[in-house]
C-alpha cells in the first residue's frame, strides 16, 4: 500500500526462499498468518471488531443510522464503507481526505460485502419507500504489516456479524440482530517472480508484480475481485487463485465461526 522500497539484497533473499517455496517468515506459500479477533470494543457503535492478521492489525466500526432510501431502491437499506490508513500505522500514511490507497481499499471490502449480499438489505427498511437504516462501516488501520484487503475484510464482517440494528434508541420498534445471510471472506494472492503466495506481509507485498483479491460467500461462490500492479496473471495462475480462494476461506470461517 506504500512506496516503499524494499533493497535488492531483501529482495533477492525472499525471491530465493521462494524458489524452495520458503517464506522469510517460514510459512508455505498458501499459508496465511495467525488470526486473532475480539468483539464490541467500541461502545458508540452498533457492532465493532478488531483484527489481527500477523501483525496488521485493524479496527472496523458499524454505526446505523435512519434515512432516505435510494430512489431505485426505495425498499432497501443502504451500506457504506470507509477506510483511514492513519499516521500511526505506518510512516508512509499521511493524516487528511482519503487517498486512492485508501478508497480502493474501502471499495474492494465494500464490493465482497455487497456482492455476497452478507446483508439482507431488504430487511433494514423501515418504512417502504420513505425510510430505511443507513449501515455505515469505519475501517481503520491501525498497524500496517502487509495485505490490508484481507484484514480489512475480516474485521468489517466481523463488525457486521457483531451488529445490533438499534431500533428503540430512534423509536422505530425493538432492537434486532443485523440481517446477515453469509460470510463473504476475501483472499489476497501476490506474484513475485514466477510464484503465488497467499497473505502476503509488508516486505513481499512491496516486491510484488501483481495481487489478486478474490471475496467468496459460504458455498464457496466467486462474489467479487480484484486485480492490482502492473504485472500479469495468467489463465493457469487465475484458476490457482480461485482454488486457493475457496479453500482458504472454509479455513477463515472455521477460525472466525
Amino acid at each position: 500500500m506504500s512506496s516503499e522500497i524494499i533493497s535488492e539484497i531483501r529482495r533477492d533473499y525472499i525471491v530465493n526462499l521462494l524458489k524452495e517455496g520458503k517464506r522469510t517468515d517460514g510459512r508455505g506459500v498458501a499459508d496465511f498468518r495467525d488470526i486473532s479477533f475480539e468483539l464490541g470494543l467500541i461502545e458508540s457503535a452498533d457492532g465493532s471488531a478488531k483484527v489481527r492478521l500477523g501483525d496488521t492489525t485493524v479496527i472496523a466500526g458499524v454505526k446505523m443510522l435512519p434515512g432516505t432510501p435510494f430512489p431505485d431502491t426505495p425498499n432497501s437499506g443502504v451500506l457504506t464503507t470507509g477506510a483511514e490508513l492513519i499516521p500511526m500505522a505506518h510512516a508512509s500514511f499521511e493524516s487528511g481526505p482519503p487517498g486512492e490507497d485508501a478508497i480502493e481499499l474501502a471499495r474492494v471490502v465494500d464490493r465482497g460485502i455487497r456482492e455476497s449480499g452478507m446483508i439482507d438489505v431488504d430487511k433494514l427498511c423501515i418504512t417502504p419507500g420513505q425510510e430505511v437504516w443507513m449501515c455505515y462501516i469505519d475501517i481503520y488501520v491501525i498497524d500496517y504489516c502487509g495485505n490490508l484487503f484481507d484484514a480489512c475484510n475480516l474485521a468489517a464482517v466481523l463488525a457486521i456479524k457483531n451488529a445490533t440494528v438499534p431500533a428503540e434508541q430512534y423509536g422505530k420498534g425493538e432492537n434486532y440482530p443485523m440481517p446477515v445471510t453469509c460470510t463473504p471472506i476475501s483472499v489476497t494472492a501476490a506474484k513475485i517472480g514466477k510464484d503465488l503466495i497467499l497473505d502476503p506481509n509488508f516486505d513481499e507485498e512491496h516486491i510484488a508484480t501483481a495481487r489478486l483479491t478474490i471475496a467468496t460467500d459460504d458455498d464457496g461462490n466467486f462474489r467479487a475481485m480484484q486485480k492490482g500492479g502492473q504485472g500479469s496473471i495468467t489463465l493457469d495462475e487465475l484458476s490457482s487463485c480461485l482454488d486457493m480462494a475457496v479453500e482458504t476461506g472454509i479455513k477463515i470461517r472455521k477460525i472466525i465461526g
